[in-house]
């Protein structure tokens, strides 16, 4: 049964930094892409970035782009997002996802609330 837990959201004030954490389970976790996402109330949900199996290729949004990092260590089987110079426009829940390999993201974890305030 696949699992994934994100981490590390809180609240933080403009251009303040956040390290998000997503810790897979029940996978083979180096064999997947991953993404990460966002919605804000009362939008939809927006792609962030993502993450080649290995980690050499990272993808990012053009409105997180130089901001944010998409990193990840598959002995510890875990996806990190690491964002600096926070706005307040990034206000939101963050959810990483797993892309299969159809190449739909197909499976996501609970999400985890960030908050920046201005």
């Amino acid at each position: 049964q696949l699992q994934l837990v994100e981490s590390g959201g809180g609240l933080v004030q403009a251009g303040g930094s956040l390290r998000l954490s997503c810790a897979a389970s029940g996978r083979t976790f180096s064999t997947y892409a991953m993404g990460w996402f966002r919605q804000a109330p009362g939008k939809e949900r927006e792609f962030v970035g993502s993450i080649s199996r290995s980690g050499a290729y990272t993808y990012y949004s053009d409105s997180v782009k130089g901001r944010f990092t998409i990193s990840r260590n598959n002995a510890k089987n875990t996806v990190y997002l690491q964002m600096n110079s926070l706005k307040f426009e990034d206000t939101a829940v963050y959810y990483c996802a797993v892309r299969g390999a159809g190449g739909e993201y197909d499976f996501w974890g609970q999400g985890t609330q960030v908050t920046v305030s201005s």
